[in-house]
């Protein structure tokens, strides 16, 4: 079942039952649940303003596996972000027992737009019709930040496009997240003064998030010209704050840390191509890493579809943005992936950059071969 459109009025949310769940109820109490949270909410002289946030079932329909109900609930509801926008359409019900929420359709408008998207990548990086190639600093943890600048400049003269800290790489006292930027820019500046065009490094951006901008804008001011957001620990809001701040506006790559949490079980939680695609596209992510069904985490072919046709399908006027297939990402892999989705993918790599036997420059070369090859 395909939701309608959305009207600028309207957020219309789709939830999955599996068999012996009436969903004709359940859609009922969410609707009325996650609005005004009681059949029987009155209140003298308001009887209009009630009405006008309720939210309506819209379609209830029997599947193979269950069944399927549309929920229409009021924009006006929400404050146009993420986050109450998920609170209101499946906060507290999420707790109630068997349901998914698989599908949002959302006001033209709704979110954060993305600064970059894939369109403005390619223009940034001079890259137009290949997939990107980024590489991730390995090991993960034990290096300095000197040592940070070591592994960049062992790739400094290939055609790598980006690299990227790797999530679980905060900022620690061996190397602080700062130092480790200023260790790479004059390599960074190095490369793009040999080839002419931009290289971008994404430094991972952490701390509470009373220090977290502060610490981005720190960055920006320092002259980093991209970051990386475990997106799931912090939250969409703050994906969102980063995206909007007008003092950062560089590309933002979003990890998917956490994503297994909400979406793996296959009757609770919420629908991989939303946590993963629609809400990272809508809260600002230029380029949003997932897992490659090819790859060293169990992922299905149809989620990954979800996600990547999330990312990149026509939303309105909204900018199609980066998928970046992930986790246990080799040369062979490459032609399967560019078979299936075409060149509009990041293709990120870290070990069988960085501990590949004959070094990561041959390593890089035998992923740009892969990329010709299956171009």
């Amino acid at each position: 079942m395909t939701p309608p459109a959305s009207p600028d009025s309207q957020v219309i949310a789709t939830y999955r039952f599996p068999p012996g769940i009436d969903a004709a109820r359940q859609a009922e109490i969410i609707a009325i649940g996650q609005t005004l949270g009681s059949a029987d909410a009155r209140f003298d002289g308001r009887e209009q303003a009630l009405a006008a946030c309720r939210g309506e079932v819209l379609e209830v329909r029997a599947t193979g596996d269950g069944a399927l109900a549309l929920v229409t609930f009021p924009t006006a509801n929400t404050e146009r972000d993420i986050g109450t926008l998920l609170t209101m359409v499946f906060g507290k019900y999420s707790l109630a027992g068997p349901a998914r929420l698989v599908d949002l359709r959302l006001p033209a408008d709704f979110g954060t737009r993305p600064r970059f998207g894939i369109a403005g990548l390619r223009a940034r990086l001079g890259v137009i019709d290949r997939p990107l190639l980024m590489a991730i600093f390995k090991p993960a943890l034990g290096l300095t930040a000197a040592d940070h600048a070591t592994l960049l400049r062992s790739v400094a003269d290939t055609e790598l496009d980006l690299i990227k800290d790797d999530e679980i790489l905060g900022n620690l006292a061996r190397a602080p997240t700062l130092e480790r930027f200023r260790a790479c820019r004059p390599v960074i500046e190095a490369i793009r003064d040999r080839r002419g065009r931009d290289f971008l490094y994404a430094v991972n951006v952490t701390g509470r998030a009373d220090t977290l901008l502060a610490s981005a804008r720190a960055l920006i001011a320092e002259g980093a010209n991209a970051l990386l957001l475990n997106v799931l620990v912090y939250g969409y809001p703050m994906l969102e704050a980063l995206a909007a701040d007008p003092a950062i506006g560089v590309p933002i790559i979003a990890h998917p840390a956490l994503a297994g949490a909400l979406a793996l079980a296959p009757d609770h939680g919420i629908d991989y191509g939303l946590v993963l695609g629609r809400l990272m596209r809508r809260a600002g992510a230029d380029i949003v890493l997932h897992p490659a069904r090819f790859g060293s985490l169990p992922f299905l072919a149809a989620d990954e579809a979800r996600v990547i046709a999330a990312l990149t399908d026509r939303d309105g006027a909204w900018p199609a943005v980066f998928p970046g297939p992930s986790a246990g990402i080799k040369p062979a892999i490459v032609p399967a992936l560019l078979a299936d989705y075409g060149p509009d993918l990041v293709i990120n790599a870290g070990s069988a950059i960085f501990d590949a036997a004959g070094g990561p420059k041959a390593a890089v070369e035998s992923f740009r071969a892969a990329m010709e090859t299956g171009a």
